[in-house]
């Protein structure tokens, strides 16, 4: 097993974590942590499989400015009414042994062996690089480029009038 496939392995754990703590955590603002983790691993794993620009987006665009964004809505909306929570006593833990048991085996079946067989896969080192992607975005995709462009430009207008008119 090569470093590589090791470092893939790690990551995917704690991604594997940060999901299972996204949902399993009784706290609000612990689940967005776990999802923070999530998706900075999610992020590095772009970063292990060449697309720097989708792993840079990852970790700043949702772990960064959407996590805020949740964090703020969770922060306005906490609610102090404890007892809506359900009570599963000891068969959370039974079902969370026997949900990890099936995760694993499901990543050792089809994550783990199929990365264990050799494969003679070529692709270019260039390809999902922040300049491969400007390039065809600019040159291949310019005209719809620039019509989103337009239309976040109207979105932005409309709604800062929208804003004026209430106040």
């Amino acid at each position: 097993m090569t470093l590589n496939q090791i470092a893939f392995i790690v990551l995917s754990c704690l991604a594997l974590f940060g999901a299972v703590g996204v949902v399993f955590f009784n706290t609000p603002v612990r689940s967005a942590m776990a999802l923070v983790v999530n998706f900075f691993t999610l992020g590095l794993v772009y970063f292990m499989l060449g697309s720097e620009l989708i792993g840079i987006t990852q970790i700043m665009v949702y772990a960064g400015a959407i996590m805020v964004l949740f964090l703020f809505v969770i922060m306005i909306l906490k609610s102090t009414n404890d007892t809506d929570k359900p009570q599963l006593g000891e068969r959370r833990f039974i079902f969370s042994l026997l949900g990890a048991g099936v995760v694993f085996t499901m990543i050792y079946r089809y994550v783990i062996m199929p990365t264990m067989e050799r494969t003679n896969v070529q692709f270019t080192r260039t390809y999902g690089t922040p300049q491969e992607i400007g390039k065809t975005l600019f040159t291949q995709y310019a005209w719809p480029f620039e019509i989103v462009s337009m239309l976040l430009l109207v979105g932005i207008v409309g709604s800062i009038m929208l804003a004026k008119r209430r106040f």
